[in-house]
């Protein structure tokens, strides 16, 4: 039997009845209006369906509720640098810090003061700066800061561009040189002076071989003994900068004013053991003169005067290396003067004149 019948009789097949159906149920005339229990059967599973066809330009369907996910997402954030912090709290402090400290930008003249204290956190082998000023330093020629040049006296701004390039040279090959570090001799770096300065050829004869107040390799070079002290990775921080004016006989006159910082260990241990930042700020003064009025070689400078200041690099008679106080070695002299060896707003005091003892002051922080 069919889903309804035809006025004359006949039956209608369920297609057409479901798709009279649906026209009933949108309004359209003519539907039965006592319809089979088979067509109220296709009227209420069409009801009960969503509509398949298009929506109406006027139709109006309820926005969905939006799911609060922004709450989720500031809890895992806050969640992963809690994290970071309980792992690396120095790198941390670094990356939220940002690189426009001041002790991050290159020193272009003498700072008005100290670089501010930061966290109290011992270095380690993968952070050998950690918890100092340092960290945020260049790494090795990057840190020392050249002047634009100018012509002065006998040079020309080329010549003079050409004498502080070499100015740094010097400073990279007796202070950062790997070979030199480790205890070699500086020949990149003697090969600079000017071999005709007696009182300097002088001490170089006799440093190396044997050491002393008035000539102790140290007071121009950086070396480490290799069987005693290893230097704990590749780098060593930096910061500080060339000057330059007219000295007499219209010679070119270069100050250099630059802060080594070398994280150390003992030799003998596999890197776990403790570690020291040895730091050594040096002044130097350097002539470049005029081989018409002074007696020089081309490509050579004359020291005019050399000054140093150095924190946990060892205390005693000269032995021509710095000697880092590892464990018990590390001996405070009470007597001793205080300093902050990242202080860079006040020359430094020690001289080639200087009277022994001077390179035990303590350190206010390393």
């Amino acid at each position: 039997m069919g889903a309804g019948t035809e006025p004359d009789g006949s039956s209608r097949s369920d297609e057409e009845w479901e798709r009279f159906l649906r026209e009933s149920v949108a309004g359209a005339p003519g539907a039965p209006k006592e319809p089979s229990a088979r067509a109220r059967e296709v009227t209420a599973r069409l009801r009960s369906e969503p509509s398949r066809g298009p929506e109406g330009w006027r139709a109006h369907t309820p926005p969905r509720p939006k799911r609060r996910t922004g709450w989720y997402v500031v809890g895992l954030l806050a969640a992963l640098v809690l994290v970071a912090v309980a792992l690396a709290p120095g790198r941390t402090v670094d990356l939220f810090a940002g690189t426009d400290s001041p002790s991050s930008a290159p020193e272009t003249a003498r700072p008005a003061q100290a670089p501010p204290r930061g966290a109290d956190l011992r270095p380690t082998v993968e952070e050998p700066f950690r918890g100092s000023p340092a960290a945020s330093w260049a790494s090795g020629a990057a840190g020392i800061t050249v002047p634009e040049a100018r012509a002065v006296g006998w040079m020309s701004a080329a010549e003079v561009e050409r004498a502080l390039t070499r100015s740094r040279d010097f400073l990279v090959a007796s202070g950062l040189d790997r070979g030199v570090l480790r205890g070699e001799r500086p020949e990149k770096a003697t090969a600079l002076i000017n071999p005709h300065q007696k009182d300097v050829q002088d001490l170089l004869r006799t440093a190396f071989r044997t050491p002393s107040e008035k000539n102790d390799p140290l007071l121009l070079f950086s070396r480490f003994q290799p069987t005693r002290t290893r230097l704990v990775g590749d780098v060593v921080k930096t910061r500080g900068r060339l000057s330059y004016r007219e000295g007499e006989r219209g010679a070119l006159l270069v100050t250099a004013d630059v802060t080594f910082v070398y994280p150390v260990t003992r030799a003998d241990t596999g890197g776990d053991d403790e570690i020291i930042r040895t730091i050594v700020r040096r002044e130097l003064v350097l002539s470049w003169d005029d081989p018409a009025k002074v007696r020089t070689e081309p490509g050579t400078f004359s020291i005019v005067s050399y000054k140093y200041a150095m924190t946990n690099g060892g205390c005693g008679a000269p032995t021509g290396y710095l000697t880092p106080p590892f464990g018990r070695d590390h001996r405070t002299d009470e007597d001793g003067a205080e300093i902050d060896p990242y202080d860079r707003s006040t020359p430094i005091g020690r001289s080639k004149t200087a009277g022994p003892g001077d390179e035990c002051a303590r350190a206010t922080r390393s």
